[in-house]
């Protein structure tokens, strides 16, 4: 198990942490030993500063699990740049918004991704560059950059996340923020230096960028896949000898209804979850299926990057709790009068101390929504994430999810934003009111059901405007075509009524 050290380093630091041949980085093509890792973040990190002299300057990447897209986090952070990592399955209108509102300097992207922008979506201030130009332009680079000794207060990456209203919002985070969260998760996951962590999530989420920055912490090997079906993941585990896999509730639904080779289980030390709750009869399924692997169920947000887990005894006796907070957060349940509830009592989850994030890029306004003055019985005091999630804590300290205030839609792992959707609906001229709601399912946690007043005539050609303009995780799985849309007293849409009316329709 790894030392519980609680003092931050610069973020590019990581890539020192390793034995020097040991394997660091497993590609399709290849493999980065730590010394080829430090050196290829040098090298990378040379190349940025000499392109983006400006100390800050952000540059988005928008491509697989590739090398480059691997090495950004530490060379940005050595360059004394910004990282903006864009999920590679959005499509280009949330891309440009990302870009304009990051105030991106330089996009790194795949040639096919780059080649769909359109018009303005790339800013006159950002230039693009496909990963095969770069990767000719670091042939030319000899220069390579030294540990950087950057303020670990500093700025190094700021992730894009969907709140409940309008478009993905940025959550600034500092070295100090991504170090922590790095030596929280290879502590208590017990993480070790011949540790192999198959990374099958998305390097844009808080929980997908950990895969790498934990294991490398820990000094163990990470092997990047981008994979087309589950059974690619199960078969990637076996090759490489994988140890740890984390995934989201509807990947672990599709996992555990294959067949797993005996190599990919016998290898397996631990499983971990977030982005939704595990269910008892999933739990019991990976119990099945990997009987000596211990199971990890977690909760976490962007704004805290992670705030409890269940330890592996516990998850038997109590396979609905959230668990304890993790090393270096303080996790408290607030009443509505700012005082700590009794157990047994509902309160709002609010997440102090170190890892908490340093607010919203360029937006003060929801900046002061979520991020508060910490509740007076915080041992941490300062800033706190107030989360909006209603959780009660039981006599034992474990947490329990009771539900969130807001009306976001939580599907295959991801946060959707209603009004995205509904956003895109209206402008596609098909749909004169649209409302997006989560229903209940068992594989996607939950599907998202869009209710609109217009033609029915129009579905087939709004589905289409929809598919091209968002990302597959925010596809309708239905449309509900209303005359009319109730109302409540303040005469905007009820939507607690059509959630319910809904709800009672997928169960017919």
């Amino acid at each position: 198990m790894v030392a519980l050290d609680p003092t931050p380093r610069p973020l590019d630091h990581l890539a020192l942490r390793g034995a020097g041949n040991a394997p660091a980085l497993v590609l399709k093509d290849r493999v980065l030993t730590y010394r080829e890792l430090e050196e290829r973040t040098a090298g990378l990190a040379a190349w940025l500063r000499g392109a983006i002299p400006e100390t800050g300057g952000r540059v988005a990447s928008w491509l697989a699990k590739t090398e480059t897209a691997c090495l950004l986090p530490l060379a940005c952070a050595r360059a004394g740049l910004v990282h903006v990592p864009i999920n590679p399955l959005l499509k280009r209108a949330q891309v440009a918004h990302i870009l304009a509102d990051s105030g991106a300097s330089l996009l790194i992207g795949t040639e096919a991704r780059l080649a769909s922008l359109e018009g303005d979506d790339l800013p006159e201030s950002c230039s693009a560059m496909g990963e095969k130009d770069l990767a000719l332009a670091l042939q030319a680079v000899d220069e390579r950059l030294d540990p950087s000794q950057a303020n670990v207060d500093d700025l190094a990456a700021i992730l894009y996340t969907s709140g409940s209203t309008g478009r993905p919002k940025g959550v600034m985070l500092s070295h100090a923020n991504m170090w922590l969260g790095a030596v929280s998760v290879a502590h208590y996951l017990e993480l070790a230096s011949d540790d192999v962590t198959q990374a099958v999530l998305p390097l844009s989420f808080d929980y997908g960028q950990n895969q790498l920055l934990s294991t490398w912490y820990a000094g163990g090997s990470v092997v990047p896949l981008d994979y087309l079906f589950p059974k690619d993941v199960a078969k990637a585990c076996a090759r490489h000898g994988v140890t740890t896999l984390a995934a989201v509730p509807p990947l672990w639904t599709q996992l555990t209804e294959i067949d797993w080779p005996i190599e990919a289980v016998a290898s397996m030390r631990r499983l971990t979850n977030s982005g939704g709750a595990l269910t008892p009869r999933l739990i019991d399924a990976l119990a099945g299926i990997f009987p000596d692997s211990d199971i990890y169920p977690m909760y976490g947000l962007t704004e805290a990057f992670r705030s409890t887990y269940l330890p592996p005894d516990l998850v038997a006796d109590h396979p609905t709790s959230m668990g304890r907070a993790i090393p270096f957060a303080e996790v408290l349940v607030i009443d509505d009068d700012g005082r700590q509830t009794a157990d047994g009592q509902e309160g709002e989850l609010v997440h102090c101390g170190p890892l908490v994030a340093q607010g919203y890029w360029q937006d003060r306004a929801r900046t002061a929504e979520r991020f508060r003055p910490a509740p007076q019985s915080s041992e941490y005091g300062g800033t706190a994430v107030w989360s909006g999630d209603r959780v009660i804590r039981d006599a034992d300290g474990l947490l329990y999810f009771a539900g969130r205030r807001d009306a976001m839609i939580k599907t295959s792992g991801n946060r959707v934003s209603p009004q995205e959707i509904e956003d895109a609906a209206l402008a596609s001229g098909f749909a004169r009111e649209a409302v997006a709601l989560g229903v209940t399912d068992d594989r996607l946690g939950q599907a998202i059901h869009l209710v609109v007043r217009g033609d029915p005539a129009d579905e087939v050609a709004l589905a289409k405007h929809l598919s091209g303009e968002l990302p597959n995780f925010m596809q309708p799985r239905a449309f509900h075509w209303r005359e009319a849309m109730p109302k409540n007293p303040n005469g905007k849409v009820d939507r607690v009524a059509l959630q319910l009316e809904i709800a009672q329709e997928a169960l017919a």
